[in-house]
């Protein structure tokens, strides 16, 4: 087998494995919030720990922004990775993706990842978030909700809208060290 072949087939075997360790949970696409491209969230986000968060503009727990991104800049560089998802499911996001870009991201300078407006509760639920109500027997019961996702995307606990980023620290830390 000349060189190249095989620098190819151990390239293939390579991106096959990588697929193969994917969880399951982490196997869907979503398109950024104001933006064409479209994340693979497995590659993008597998190994990490995960914070995910419905999120909605015009909700009483919105400034709730600012410390998820306090906490993202905090320990992003340890593996954390914080992933909005706006959401209308309780009639508190806006229906022009622009609007609730700016409050994402010049109203609160939210940096970390957030996709556009989808469902997160019920069977119309994005693919993520079906999946968290199944695993954990909890679909969110108001905006921002929170689902702390392991690096294996095997562990996942629920949080409710009125818990703090701030109150979830000690649990981040736990998961960033495993």
């Amino acid at each position: 087998m000349s060189k190249l072949a095989l620098i190819l087939l151990l390239s293939y075997l390579n991106g096959a494995v990588m697929a193969a360790e994917c969880p399951d949970l982490l196997k869907f696409s979503m398109r950024k919030l104001r933006s064409s491209e479209t994340l693979d969230v497995c590659q993008a986000f597998q190994g990490k720990v995960i914070l995910a968060v419905n999120t909605a503009s015009n909700c009483g727990y919105t400034p709730q922004f600012k410390s998820l991104e306090t906490m993202y800049q905090k320990y992003k560089d340890q593996g954390l990775v914080i992933l909005g998802f706006p959401s209308n499911d309780f009639n508190q996001e806006f229906k022009d993706e622009e609007k609730t870009a700016n409050v994402c991201y010049i109203n609160y300078g939210v940096t970390f990842p957030v996709f556009t407006e989808s469902r997160v509760k019920g069977n119309e639920a994005n693919a993520l978030f079906k999946k968290l109500a199944q695993l954990t027997g909890a679909a969110p019961e108001w905006n921002f909700y929170k689902y702390l996702i392991d690096r294996q995307g095997i562990k996942v606990e629920a949080f409710a809208s009125s818990v703090e980023p701030e109150a979830m620290e000690t649990k981040i830390k736990v998961l960033l060290e495993q």
